[in-house]
């Protein structure tokens, strides 16, 4: 169906997709009135900390994340060790303090508890907390006093975790810092970001993070981590008009983020469990369309065990980037499909529970975005608890419930944020019936079979030239439909 959208009115018409879609899985769009009445009664930043918390405030602290991101939720500052054998440097990572504000149980807490998750489309962001809290009183920003939860570890010369402590802080953010323009200063492609010349030192403390984040990504590729790289669609507005989706891809900047929580959510999942505390972890289990990740390396040339093994795919993975990186995500995404969705378990103490198969990891708790999603509040009521030396916040049947419930209210989110994703490829496309593209297949079931244009990035149904299509397959397509309300976008196969 062709919709007449006027290019003012682009923005507008998402948000309209954007609530229904949150209703339509479930999800609420608003805060209820119970819970901004809580919120008009807190006022200013906790101040009030226990005798345990440690002054950290002189620290290089620094956030990183993506230009437009304002819920801060984690702060990062690295320390050559002097006088050790090994190289190695100490990594302190601080992860806001949302329970010192959302209580178990009070009106923005059940709110939180409902969604699970912000949910982030590409025309509104539904936050999982108000803004008064997520990018103000609880986010981590610059040169503001925050509490916060810091991972101590000390990362040895090669990579391995030689320590790492647990515990309550005050910090103080030195630096706001985007992705890109820190990654292309850091891989020497553009000018130092102006906030980090504005304090002596930060330039060599975000060098050695760099040198540290490098050194943990390389060991967990040893261990059969997998190195996938896909390619997400992030709009381009000029005011309320779309004009593009680009590609937002990897860079050196994200592995500081990606590896130091991954390393930090391992230290916290191992800290509960040696405090006998139940934890909450996010799982990838192995693959069941191992037979089809198979046939895809045979199609690239390489031979992978019967058995799923994570080692032997990253090893075919890392060779076929080497051979041809500019379609190297598109085989990611294929492979990202075909490993299947991540859901949250409860590890009980001296229980056994899946490791995260992508990762090369067991021990894997979410816990470093308190703001934005809630397992990750959970995990820090769990924490807090275990640190003070407290009773559990959580019975173990209720952690069972809301691990479940998180991971059907993440899906659902997700479903929202590609809806409207695909609105936004419909509303851009629209005009551009009858056109040929690359693409290739990200999907292929009884449900249908769906193709992902190499540019724009963007996904839709394939409704003639089935056959013998499967995800990873390559193809030339032709668009013939597009419906804005509906985020449908359909092509025929021509070649």
């Amino acid at each position: 169906m062709r919709t007449d959208t006027n290019d003012r009115q682009h923005r507008s018409i998402l948000r309209g997709i954007a609530h229904r879609a949150m209703l339509e899985r479930g999800l609420v769009p608003d805060f209820p009135p119970r819970a901004l009445a809580e919120l008009d009664g807190i006022h200013g930043p906790a101040t009030h900390p226990e005798e345990s918390t440690r002054d950290l405030r002189n620290l290089l602290w620094c956030s990183i994340d993506n230009d437009d991101s304002r819920d801060l939720d984690q702060l990062t500052v690295a320390e050559s060790l002097q006088g050790s054998t090994n190289g190695a440097v100490k990594v302190l990572v601080a992860i806001a303090d949302v329970d010192a504000f959302v209580k178990k149980r009070s009106a923005l807490d059940d709110h939180a508890r409902q969604n699970t998750t912000s949910v982030y489309t590409v025309a509104e962001t539904f936050p999982m907390l108000p803004e008064k809290l997520s990018t103000d009183l609880t986010s981590l920003n610059f040169e503001s006093d925050r509490l916060a939860i810091v991972v101590e570890m000390v990362i040895a010369g090669d990579g391995s975790l030689q320590s790492s402590d647990v515990y309550a802080a005050t910090v103080r953010s030195r630096a706001k810092l985007a992705y890109n323009s820190l990654a292309g200063w850091l891989e020497g492609n553009g000018p130092m970001p102006p906030g980090i010349g504005a304090v002596t030192g930060l330039d060599e403390n975000l060098r050695l993070q760099d040198r540290v984040a490098q050194k943990l990504k390389a060991l967990r590729h040893l261990n059969g981590a997998l190195d996938l790289e896909t390619i997400e669609a992030r709009p381009v507005f000029d005011g309320d008009e779309l004009k593009d989706l680009e590609a937002d891809k990897r860079n050196k900047a994200k592995d500081i983020i990606e590896d130091f929580m991954i390393a930090a959510n391992g230290v916290i999942a191992r800290f509960l469990a040696a405090k006998k505390f139940p934890s909450l972890r996010r799982v990838v289990r192995i693959p069941k369309r191992w037979d089809r990740i198979m046939e895809l390396a045979a199609e690239h040339g390489s031979t992978l065990p019967r058995e799923p093994d994570s080692k032997a795919l990253d090893h075919f993975l890392v060779s076929a980037k080497a051979v041809d990186p500019l379609r190297f995500p598109d085989l990611s995404l294929s492979i990202i499909k075909l490993l299947g969705a991540g859901e949250y378990v409860v590890e009980i103490p001296g229980a056994s529970v899946a490791g995260h198969f992508g990762l090369a990891v067991k021990d894997y708790a979410h816990s470093t975005a308190p703001n934005r999603r809630y397992p990750d509040l959970i995990t820090q009521r769990l924490l807090k608890a275990a640190v003070a030396g407290r009773s559990l916040p959580y019975e173990n049947d209720e952690l069972d419930a809301l691990a479940k419930h998180c991971t059907e209210e993440e899906d659902a989110a997700k479903k929202v944020e590609r809806q409207v994703t695909k609105s936004a490829a419909a509303m851009l496309l629209e005009s551009r019936i009858g056109e040929q593209f690359d693409a290739i297949v990200t999907g292929a079931s009884d449900k249908g079979t769906w193709v992902r244009l190499l540019h724009p990035p963007v996904e839709g149904r394939l409704v003639s030239g089935l056959e013998g299509m499967d995800v990873g397959h390559r193809l030339r397509v032709q668009l013939v439909r597009t419906d804005v309300e509906r985020g449908y976008i359909d092509f025929n196969r021509v070649a």
